[in-house]
């Protein structure tokens, strides 16, 4: 593992896109799901994508959508990846793919979970993440036990999701899992549900990049 990766998910408003992508994140996450209490909206204003420096890859974050809206969404508001964090099947995922998007497909780990079925996506998805299970899809706020990532055997590389706070920087830069790509935070650094604390965002970025430099 070298170089690791930030994504900034559940952005919403403005003047905090600005002030976290100050701090040069690598991803920043846009949730098209009504559920979610970080949902962007229905038809929300292009400036609010526009905004987001060239620097940083923009991800429209879908739960089982139609494949066809996902494609309309991210093309009209120029997002590069489409992260799908339902029950997506491969078939799915390759219309995603074929698109010409990158592909981010969650799945939801558990003490007993069948890394087994992630060999059908490996060819149809760009990157998995790895998210704590719920009861809804999406975040949990909580962690899942990141040593059950030692039975990840697919060379497809990976984000870990899942309950990540500002005080996890030491035991994230002292993983050595080989295909750990990126890390996705979110709520462990709000303030309130979509706005993020610039300053703990910025924070954890130096001191996670600041250690991979001594590593590289």
């Amino acid at each position: 593992m070298t170089g690791l990766k930030i994504k900034v998910c559940g952005m919403r408003d403005p003047k905090n896109i600005d002030a976290v992508c100050s701090a040069s994140p690598d991803y920043i996450g846009f949730i098209f799901y009504p559920k979610s209490k970080r949902y962007v909206g229905d038809n929300p204003d292009e400036s609010i994508f526009s905004r987001v420096p060239a620097t940083t890859i923009k991800v429209g974050v879908f739960v089982n959508e139609d494949a066809p809206k996902v494609i309309e969404i991210c093309q009209k508001y120029k997002l590069q990846v489409a992260q799908l964090h339902g029950h997506e099947s491969v078939d799915y995922c390759r219309e995603i793919k074929n698109a010409g998007l990158t592909v981010f497909k969650a799945f939801s780990v558990f003490d007993d979970f069948d890394f087994g079925q992630l060999n059908a996506y490996k060819e149809v998805v760009d990157f998995f993440l790895f998210d704590t299970k719920g009861k809804l899809p999406g975040g949990t706020g909580e962690k899942f036990n990141w040593g059950i990532l030692d039975q990840y055997k697919l060379d497809t590389p990976f984000f870990l999701s899942g309950g990540i706070r500002p005080e996890d920087c030491e035991d994230l830069n002292n993983l050595i899992f080989e295909h750990l790509f990126a890390v996705d935070i979110n709520s462990g650094f709000e303030s309130e549900p979509a706005v993020k604390e610039t300053d703990k965002v910025s924070s954890f970025i130096l001191q996670i990049r600041k250690k991979q430099k001594h590593t590289i």
